[in-house]
Formats: structure tokens, sequence, C-alpha cells
């Protein structure tokens, strides 16, 4: 089960957890989806990345104006470090991943409703063309179920919010599941519904009943594997929230680092330590206890067993 990376750094991705939650004991299937145990993906669209890409907004002036200067030095060195992914979102939800974290934001010289998504640089995808995407797999995939995280909003207007809006409910209509308690997936099979949308803007959630309030992310912020780990640990001694919430296995480079190691990116920083994260994985336990997990998201899948690593855990819910 799961992707592997061979040497040579070839990302695969296999079907066999194209079903997997339907595929899962009966026993689960009335189980919240706070309290099972659901893979997800850190930065889902950064595979398409656009190399002529001006350097995002949000991002320092400093570095908006290097990226104006020295394009040809500026760019290739930014996308190396904001690279979290390599396969493409059909092949993530082939793959197993249920959890979609998209970054939206509007492209500055783009055209008006041109929406794209973003991590430093935009990527060449359009949020409208991902979205009818997903809904096009989840068709062919009738009982499987995603929580798309739409985050950011970089450069987005009240009216691009309504526009986005608009968009969500053109493409997944009824597959839309109302905000309110979290659902099972029998629940969720029964109402014909696939999808979670949650939007980390409450004025927006405010107006529309099909927007869930942004989901909870632990980010550790750590270049270190094991502070990454110590991170997670306290976070979960604190107690996880109530609802749907990410522990985020992803590490993160900061200018020290770089600068230290100028020719490796982010993929060659997080390959190696994927081993010790993975340990950890296979520790956790989903369920409703104060120190259980439950969405887990991570960087590069298909490098190796995380996505079925995950699943596994519901497994544990039936020795409860």
């Amino acid at each position: 089960m799961g992707g592997q990376v061979s040497a040579s750094g070839n990302f695969q991705s296999c079907g066999t957890n194209a079903d997997w939650m339907s595929a899962l004991c009966p026993l689960l299937w009335d189980v919240p989806l706070h309290h099972l145990s659901i893979p997800g993906s850190h930065d889902t669209m950064t595979y398409c990345l656009d190399k002529k890409s001006p350097i995002a907004q949000s991002q320092s002036r400093l570095l908006q104006l290097l990226g104006k200067v020295l394009p040809c030095i500026t760019r290739p060195f930014v996308l190396k470090w904001s690279t979290t992914q390599v396969l493409g979102v059909t092949e993530q939800l082939d793959a197993g991943v249920r959890y979609l974290d998209l970054r939206v934001a509007h492209l500055p010289e783009g055209s008006e409703n041109n929406l794209h998504f973003v991590h430093m640089v935009y990527t060449t995808a359009l949020v409208e063309d991902t979205l009818t995407e997903i809904s096009e797999w989840l068709e062919s995939h009738p009982q499987e179920v995603v929580i798309l995280a739409c985050r950011d909003f970089d450069g987005l207007t009240d009216n691009l919010h309504e526009y986005l809006v608009a968009c969500i409910n053109n493409i997944f209509g009824d597959m839309l599941c109302p905000r309110g308690e979290v659902p099972t997936l029998n629940q969720l099979w029964t109402r014909g519904q696939q999808v979670i949308l949650s939007y980390e803007e409450a004025s927006v959630v405010s107006r529309h009943r099909e927007l869930w309030p942004g989901i909870p992310y632990w980010w550790g912020d750590q270049v270190k594997p094991q502070e990454l780990i110590h991170y997670l640990e306290h976070m979960k001694r604190c107690g996880r929230p109530g609802g749907l919430f990410v522990a985020g296995i992803n590490l993160t480079e900061n200018l020290t680092y770089i600068l230290a190691h100028p020719s490796e990116s982010l993929e060659k920083m997080t390959l190696p330590n994927l081993p010790y994260l993975r340990a950890w994985v296979r520790e956790q336990c989903p369920g409703p206890g104060v120190r259980c997990t439950n969405i887990i998201a991570g960087d590069f899948i298909g490098a190796d067993t995380f996505v079925s690593d995950v699943i596994r855990l519901n497994d544990k819910l039936l020795r409860c």
C-alpha cells in the first residue's frame, strides 16, 4: 500500500488507497470524521508552481524586489524551497489523501476573476479548474469524502471572495456538507455529500452555511524533525481541539538553514527525515481522547508509506 520513492527520487502513486474510506471496517462508518485518522497533504498545489511567476505580494518587499531585478537567480531559488509536493491533485487523491491544503490567491497581473494557488510564488493551475478536477474525481469515487481547506486568500477582495464561493457552489453543488456537527461516513453517504469545505475568512463563512470555519493546523515551524515532534507532543499534552484538526509533520526551512545549505532544497531537507517522522505517525491513535490525532498532513506525498500509515491508525479504534 502507498507510494514509494526510488533512489533516483521518482515519486509514485498507486491506486490501492483510492477507495480506502469505503473499505474501512463497517464499525467505523458511524465514527465522526474528527475521530478518524485521515491523511492530508501540506501545501497541496505546490507541484505546479509557475517558474515565471512573480514573487507573491504576501512576501517581503526585499524578496519581491529581488524577484524583479534578478529573476533568473531569485525565482529558481524560491521555487526549490517552496515546492512541497510532486504528485498532482488527482494522484494525491488516488494515493489516499483526503485533506487538501489550498492556499488561494489573486495574481495581480492576471485577469479580474482568475484565481490561482500560492506558496511564495503562484501556480500555473487555476482554482476553478482544480476544484472541477476534484469534483470529477469524487464522481468516480462516490463513497470517498474530502476535506478542502481554503486559506490565505492573498489579494482577494470581497467581490473575489463571493466569486470564489459561487464557483464552489457551482462545481460541488449537493456534494457540499453544510456546517454543523461533524458527520460520520454513513451520514454523508446517506445524504450524498462528499465535501467538507473550510474557509479561513470568518465574515464569508457567516454568510454561507455551506462553508465550515477554518480547521486548526498544528504547524511546528521547525527545521529539525526532533524539534517538530517535540512541538507536536506539546500540543497533544495541551489537548486536541473539539472538531476537525490537523497535525502537520512538515519541516520548515529558515534563512539560517538556507544560507548554510545553498545547494539544497526543501525536498533534499525533508526526504532523509521521513523515516523519523513516519515512526512518530505510527505511534499515534485516533479517537475522542484529548491526546488523540485526527488529520495528519505531510509533504512529498508518494515518497514513502505515510498515507497508508495514517490510514492504518484507524485499526486501533477497533481495539478500544
